[in-house]
């Protein structure tokens, strides 16, 4: 089921226009990172740690440094010393020092795969080669991947003298948990104590990637003057130019960067891992410099989701009202701190009215590399343990589980996780639509079961700058700093053709450099269709305001005697101007018409999503799969349907792998065992099912055409939906992901 056509009275928004990006990237002309060349250009390559944690002794570059056709070697001792010191990095902040040691080990080692030595050369096989040649002495140290052994007495620190943060009194004893962060409203002890029902689980899930194609890449060129350029494919040039600065000490003035097309983000692509050392190679080597990583340097490099482990009890009375809930979970958070604790948080208390509750979330270090965003980050974990509980408790009261959710979902005016009222808010809407589409009541086949699960996630706003601007002959140019990973060159073009009036056709968008235009933070948090979109429509409307202005002095006539429509002035007297008409006199004016908007708006409102799944279960294999899925979100209004309906199936598909088969295995010393695709199990489309979308148009009233977030929501509830689905086919509750047919076939011959 999908929305209608024409919602509301739009012409443009809410329709399906080709991307204005298709047909490079089908043809294969879209230029990607490992695909930039620049003049004088030669290849890089990272030597990185065999040892999950080890302190380095000594770094011998010698042997690299005399092979033909290396150019430069570089160390942590060509990095400039870092203070600690907490700077903007993407969707959250982080130490300086972190940051810097995540592109290059300073000392010590913290996982295998680590930087700790980097080679440019003439060819790539040169610098793959001279890599091989560097010789590091280490001295091997015990390390700790799963959070109960991080946390252990006598376990190896990862960052001596770190005390946690967020607990009063601070202790005084250095430990593996940088932070904690606790919410709590009530006496919920003495609330789950008078509860007619509970409903308790220990749940874990381990840590994944996000799993895009296209690896890590960038090109640097350092110039003789002391600045330097950047192309690099990521979520945030800006933000990555800014990092890259930070750490080399360089003033951000002096390092231009370049957006290329992106192949798949998802979170993972806003902090720097390469970028340091491409600029510090090319420095030294006076030649531009090209960094990729491999596949098996992506998943050992780069920071998967953490994994997580989680206490929860839920509260009822007879009813179903919900009383109390109690949670506490600790994120398996990989080298450095900064996981996602806060939003996780957030999701276990946006969706449902609680009269009490205390959450508390622990960041938790262990050696493998430090984790980053992944599509709604913190929240698909939390909710698979809140979700699947509730379902335990829908069984123990004898209620539909979407009843349950129902009678406690949040309205407008509800008290959200930080007791802030609501704003126009749809969860009840999508439960409504949930339980009134066909599949809710669908019959099931033969070792089948349904599942169903709701989703809260914040979103965000934030800053950005935009600009529009009209050729002589009335085309429209959208100039914006937001890298497009989810469709938003075709949603900004829509935003403007509906502002002007004007054919969706008329509107060519671009993507600047970080010279050309001014900043505009990441793109994440499911804020640049609603951030940048109102940049675009403030800078529309300026045009329009001087398009209405000229055309009324060309005609002769005050301003309130013109109206504006189809993309023409209409004066009196039957009196027309077409956009291109008054565009081409700009001559007689001051000038051309263009307008830019900088913003950073706080007025976004969270989105919701509620998802039933359908599997089938083998009971011979432990095999699961998925034999149908729907997808229901309040999306405000979509500006453009296709993307609206692909991000939702495409959240689905993510959450779904989570689920069933992905997770990092590690051997005993700490290696990833499935570091590719082939081993690390990611779902292609023989896997799934059609994925069913119905798109609830609740629309924001802060936003001109009624912008919420959608890319983040979709990722939220599959996990929990799906392990619903499996504990209505099995009558098990699994508690741990992935539902691997060993892990599955092994828990029903347990409880046979």
């Amino acid at each position: 089921m999908n929305a209608p056509e024409n919602p509301k009275t739009f012409k443009v928004i809410g329709t399906r226009p080709v991307r204005p990006d298709g047909v490079d990237k089908v043809t294969g002309k879209a230029v990607y990172g490992p695909d930039f060349t620049t003049a004088g250009m030669i290849h890089g390559a990272i030597l990185r740690s065999p040892h999950a944690h080890a302190r380095i002794i000594s770094i011998d570059t010698s042997k690299a440094e005399a092979l033909p056709g290396v150019k430069a070697v570089v160390t942590s001792a060509d990095f400039p010393g870092q203070e600690s010191k907490v700077v903007a990095a993407g969707e959250t902040s982080s130490n300086l020092q972190h940051i810097a040691s995540t592109c290059m080990a300073q000392g010590k080692v913290l996982y295998i795969g680590h930087a700790v030595a980097a080679v440019a050369a003439t060819t790539k096989a040169i610098a793959e080669a001279a890599a091989k040649l560097i010789v590091v002495d280490y001295e091997v140290l015990p390390h700790v991947i799963e959070v109960e052994e991080a946390l252990a007495d006598g376990a190896p620190i990862l960052h001596e003298g770190m005390i946690t943060k967020g607990i009063e009194p601070a202790p005084t004893k250095p430990s593996n948990a940088s932070a904690s962060f606790t919410l709590h409203d009530g006496d919920v002890d003495a609330a789950l104590a008078a509860s007619a029902v509970t409903a308790t689980g220990k749940y874990r899930t381990a840590p994944v990637h996000q799993g895009y194609i296209e690896p890590h890449a960038c090109v640097a060129s350092w110039n003789a003057d002391g600045q330097g350029q950047l192309w690099i494919s990521s979520q945030g040039h800006f933000d990555l130019r800014n990092q890259t600065a930070a750490v080399l000490h360089m003033p951000i003035g002096d390092l231009r960067t370049y957006p290329l097309e992106i192949g798949g983000g998802f979170g993972g692509k806003t902090g720097i891992y390469l970028e340091p050392v491409a600029m510090l190679l090319s420095k030294k080597s006076g030649r531009p410099v090209r960094l990729t990583m491999s596949r098996e340097e992506v998943f050992a490099g780069s920071g998967p989701a953490p994994g997580v482990v989680a206490d929860i009890i839920i509260g009822a009375s007879e009813d179903g009202t919900l009383t109390a809930l109690k949670l506490e979970f600790w994120n398996q958070s990989g080298a450095y701190p900064g996981s996602t604790i806060h939003p996780g948080v957030m999701t276990a208390l946006g969706a449902y009215r609680l009269p009490a509750f205390w959450a508390r979330g622990w960041d938790v270090l262990s050696n493998f590399a430090g984790t980053k965003a992944y599509r709604a980050p913190g929240a698909p974990q939390i909710a698979f343990v809140v979700e699947s509980c509730l379902d335990d408790l829908a069984l123990k009261l004898g209620m539909d589980p979407i009843d349950l959710r129902l009678k406690n979902a949040v309205v407008p005016g509800d008290p959200g996780p930080v007791r802030l009222p609501h704003g126009k808010i749809g969860y009840v809407e999508c439960l409504e639509a949930a339980k009134a589409h066909p599949h809710w009541s669908a019959p099931l086949g033969p070792n089948q079961g349904r599942g169903v699960a709701g989703a809260f996630w914040g979103n965000y706003g934030g800053q950005s700058t935009a600009s529009v601007a009209l050729a002589s002959d009335g085309s429209v140019q959208v100039t914006t700093g937001s890298p497009d990973i989810g469709g938003s060159r075709a949603s900004m073009a829509i935003m403007a053709a509906e502002t002007l009036q004007v054919p969706y056709e008329s509107v060519r968008v671009t993507i600047a450099d970080t010279a050309s235009i001014g900043y505009s933070m990441v793109t994440g948090g499911s804020r640049v269709t609603f951030a940048t979109g109102k940049a675009v429509v403030v800078a529309a409307r300026e045009v329009l305001a001087t398009l209405v202005s000229r055309a009324a002095s060309l005609m002769g006539v005050t301003e309130d005697q013109i109206v504006w429509r189809d993309g023409a002035a209409h004066g009196p007297g039957e009196q027309v101007l077409t956009i291109a008409a008054i565009a081409g006199k700009a001559g007689q004016f001051s000038g051309p018409i263009s307008a830019e908007a900088a913003v950073n708006p706080l007025d976004y409102l969270p989105a919701f999503a509620v998802h039933i799944c359908d599997t089938e279960v083998d009971a011979e294999t432990g095999q699961v799969a998925v034999v149908r899925y729907t997808a229901v979100q309040d999306v405000g209004t979509a500006i453009h349907l296709d993307y609206v309906e692909g991000q939702l199936q495409g959240g689905a598909a993510q959450g779904i792998g989570w689920a069933l088969n992905e997770a990092y295995l590690f051997d005993g010393q700490g290696r990833i065992e499935n570091p590719g695709f082939l081993d690390y199990r990611m779902p292609v489309a023989s896997d799934l099912p059609m994925i069913d979308t119905v798109l609830v148009e609740v629309p924001n009233p802060a936003h001109p055409y009624g912008v919420k977030g959608v890319g983040e929501a979709p990722i939220v509830p599959p996990l929990a939906a799906v392990a619903n689905a499996v504990r209505d086919a099995t009558g098990k509750r699994f508690t741990q992901l992935p539902l691997t047919p060993d892990r599955v076939y092994a828990g029903l011959k347990a409880s046979a």
